[in-house]
């Protein structure tokens, strides 16, 4: 399992894209998705919400559980993948690609956001 090194992580086991025109990408790793298991439902904030970094703003759930989803960051939530909606597998099948979550205009960074490295070690710690 590889992490993107152009993304940053949360403890949580989200990620976070560099922003572009003030927007960042958001999804859960790999790492996360195989711990879930089989994705079967997911439900993600509303464009137009504000979300707060380290608080939930959705569930994920699997055949396995019902996890809470984070957000690394705080600002308005721009878009969601519908995509994921209407097929949560993706989560699984592409984490890092057609499984990302929503956008958010990011208006509070924190500064204990991971590298790709950072977070490899926390999980494999």
């Amino acid at each position: 399992m590889s992490n993107p090194t152009q993304l940053r992580y949360s403890k949580e086991h989200e990620w976070l894209s560099a922003a572009e025109d003030g927007v960042s990408t958001v999804g859960i790793t790999e790492h996360a998705a195989n711990a879930l298991g089989d994705v079967v439902f997911v439900q993600l904030p509303e464009v137009g919400d504000s979300v707060t970094a380290g608080e939930t703003c959705g569930e994920l759930e699997s055949t396995k559980s019902v996890s809470d989803l984070y957000s690394p960051v705080g600002g308005e939530i721009t878009e969601i993948n519908e995509d994921v909606v209407n097929d949560p597998s993706l989560v699984n099948s592409a984490p890092f690609e057609g499984g990302w979550l929503f956008k958010v205009r990011v208006t509070d960074e924190p500064a204990d956001l991971l590298t790709a490295a950072e977070y490899d070690a926390e999980i494999a710690g």
